[in-house]
């Protein structure tokens, strides 16, 4: 498959122009025709823009989710899957997305299934939407599955909203503590300094100290914030490895307060994730490698791989569940009653959502909590160097020496 710029005219004589993926340069033409378009150019695409479009960019999460229910909603009122996508095509507002459209449908009008020329933009369509496309595509349900994969969509991008909200205005807090902090020692503190050095006496062992810490940054501030940009950096890169993101990950479900909120995210995702992929009819030990990839914790993913052995094993589901303590007891009562009523997915889907309310009430908890805490580490900070400061005033008696 290659991919051509093209200029044509529509029914209406507007220019349209863009790029289309095809065989060779007369299909490409083919397949325009297919769409009422006059063409009046085409030409390969330079070998750059090729190497991009494949490569792809990072399609927001919103745009995703609008795609996918706009595209369940026409192939539930019936319309043909080529027609649907290029009207989606066409009205879509993401520059990112738009191209990636464009070569599914060149793909699609091509012979290909749709899950493949899905599978062809892993950056954009992850694993878990094509195993359920597929899933669809088989057992003659797509328009069904593609509903199923924006409710599911839908949920998970509220949740993300609901915990970012909830951590905005901790960061902002903490951001101006730390900038409020670094005018004073840089600006303020010097100021204060030569004052006193016009005492003539030793000052309070708090106030040397911040003295001191304040020459040190004001003479090492550029080395300073290497350092700190360098380990960050590295930091980031460690993490982005295999054994760093283990560690941060189990890490993170220890944290206090904050790794039970983190626990209840992931087991909500596994949940919601496992309910949508079976209620689907993807195979078993398929879910379980989907599920562990998609829930955003490698201690999940290698539970779930566990799992998943022990299923091939001979083992029931809720039993090798119920080996791994990352899976709380509740879960596995709900999968083995599921497993009995042969509705492991509607008690999947429960247990989803009960975490979701879980989850609400501790941010709410949280963003309550916090703000007032907040309150206290901003004026604990700003406080002790205001304090430090004035010290020496407190004990100006003392100190001058006449």
């Amino acid at each position: 498959m290659a991919i051509f710029v093209y200029h044509a005219r529509d029914a209406q004589g507007r220019v349209v122009s863009g790029q289309i993926e095809a065989v060779d340069q007369p299909a490409a033409a083919l397949q325009l025709i297919n769409r009422d378009l006059i063409v009046t150019t085409i030409q390969p695409a330079p070998a750059a823009k090729r190497k991009a479009e494949r490569r792809g960019g990072k399609v927001k999460s919103q745009d995703l989710v609008v795609f996918t229910r706009q595209l369940a909603t026409m192939m539930e009122a019936g319309l043909p899957l080529v027609q649907t996508l290029t009207a989606l095509e066409e009205q879509t507002t993401s520059k990112t997305l738009k191209p990636v459209i464009q070569q599914i449908t060149a793909r699609v009008e091509a012979g290909e299934p749709f899950s493949a020329a899905l599978a062809e933009h892993p950056r954009v369509f992850n694993r878990l939407y094509v195993s359920m496309v597929a899933a669809g595509e088989t057992g003659g349900l797509l328009a069904e599955i593609l509903d199923r994969i924006a409710s599911y969509l839908e949920a998970t991008s509220r949740l993300k909203k609901k915990i970012k909200s909830a951590m905005t205005y901790p960061v902002i807090v903490c951001f101006i503590a730390i900038v409020i902090a670094l005018f004073l020692v840089l600006k303020i503190i010097p100021i204060f300094a030569d004052i006193f050095k016009d005492f003539g006496a030793k000052l309070p062992a708090p106030t040397q100290m911040l003295i001191n810490f304040s020459n040190f940054l004001r003479e090492y501030f550029i080395a300073f914030v290497v350092v700190t940009a360098v380990s960050v950096f590295a930091l980031v890169k460690l993490k982005q490895t295999p054994r760093g993101t283990a560690i941060w990950d189990r890490l993170v479900l220890r944290l206090p307060v904050f790794g039970a909120l983190a626990h209840k995210v992931v087991i909500s995702r596994f949940a919601r994730t496992f309910a949508a992929l079976v209620r689907s009819g993807v195979p078993i030990l398929e879910t379980l490698r989907i599920v562990g990839q998609s829930a955003g914790n490698t201690v999940v993913e290698e539970a779930a791989q566990a799992t998943a052995v022990s299923i091939e094993r001979g083992e029931n589901l809720a039993s090798s569940l119920a080996q791994h303590k990352i899976f709380p007891p509740m879960l596995v009562r709900m999968v083995a009653a599921g497993e009995q009523t042969g509705k492991v997915d509607v008690m999947l889907e429960k247990i989803s959502d009960f975490y979701d309310e879980e989850i609400e009430a501790t941010l709410a908890g949280l963003t309550s909590l916090i703000e007032p805490l907040l309150i206290v580490f901003l004026g604990v900070v700003v406080g002790s160097i205001v304090v430090c400061m004035f010290l020496p005033i407190f004990k100006l008696n003392e100190i001058v020496q006449f």
